[in-house]
């Protein structure tokens, strides 16, 4: 046997609100891969996913070298559709293990321009690597750590909705008092989350650039959103593209608010408490025998 790479890569909300396709944040919920210089091509596991090589993990393992003779075997924590960054993952891990394996640098910095033209926007693969909260251009990243005493729960609706679809809502061009909004909310949120700071934070989470034009696409979860406070949660906001919603509440109310959600999703979701890692993409690499 040649060389085994093990990948574990961190699940990601992204836009956080304001943020639109600039800010996401790390989550504790992890996709591992391992790849190994086997002498046969094969992607093992068993989700509902390809094991050939249109694997999103191949394909991007592919941009750096060729995966004949590698064997792929995957496990995930991370829910494959909704909106927690599954194939920012998949994207992050397959380069990370191809530079593995040609000795090359997996360094952040040095993977963040692949996985951003792989991935085709900036805001998840940033959060996998990095790790933390992250506001970025896809050039470069600022990171902040993530405050103590902040979680998220997350409502994931069984009923997916695509991507594609969410982002062919969305308008073209946007009023200037909406653009001059967000930008306020989402320097507030980055100052709230820098400082701690949860009443800064809880009055940042609004959005009018993404949001409301995606509400008809999951109206229930659009409802959640708006009835946060109520479930005990400091306030709400679609996770990506939607569905799923990321109910952010303080450490001594996630309990309650765990349970709240739980009651209000059952028979259309399902509900998760995922913390802020600081952590990004970890790569270990072990040599055959």
């Amino acid at each position: 046997m040649g060389r085994t790479v093990s990948v574990s890569v961190p699940a990601s909300s992204a836009n956080l609100g304001p943020g639109f396709d600039c800010m996401a944040a790390a989550l504790g919920l992890w996709l591992h891969v391992e790849v190994e210089e086997t002498g046969t091509f094969a992607v093992e596991h068993d989700l509902p996913l390809s094991t050939g090589r249109d694997n999103v993990i191949v394909q991007a393992f592919e941009r750096l070298r060729s995966a004949d003779g590698v064997t792929f075997r995957v496990r995930t924590e991370i829910p494959l559709a909704g909106g927690l960054g599954s194939s920012a993952t998949a994207i992050v891990a397959g380069l990370a293990a191809a530079a593995a394996l040609d000795g090359g640098s997996t360094e952040p910095d040095a993977l963040l321009p692949l996985a951003v033209d792989v991935e085709g926007h900036p805001d998840n693969v940033s959060a996998a690597l990095y790790g933390g909260i992250v506001l970025t251009d896809g050039g470069w990243c600022v990171r902040i750590a993530p405050p103590e005493g902040l979680e998220a729960v997350f409502v994931v609706p069984h009923e997916a909705v695509r991507t594609a679809a969410a982002r062919a809502v969305l308008p073209q061009h946007v009023p200037l008092e909406d653009a001059t909004k967000n930008v306020a909310w989402g320097a507030a949120l980055a100052i709230g989350l820098e400082r701690g700071d949860l009443d800064i934070v809880a009055h940042s989470l609004q959005d009018v650039l993404h949001q409301p034009h995606r509400a008809a696409l999951f109206p229930r979860s659009s409802e959640l959103i708006d009835d946060a406070t109520s479930l005990g949660a400091i306030g709400a906001t679609v996770s990506g593209a939607g569905p799923t919603v990321m109910l952010w509440t303080s450490s001594a109310d996630a309990p309650a608010v765990l349970e709240q959600a739980r009651e209000r999703a059952a028979g259309w979701a399902t509900v998760l408490h995922a913390p802020f890692v600081g952590e990004g993409a970890r790569v270990a690499v072990v040599v055959g025998d």
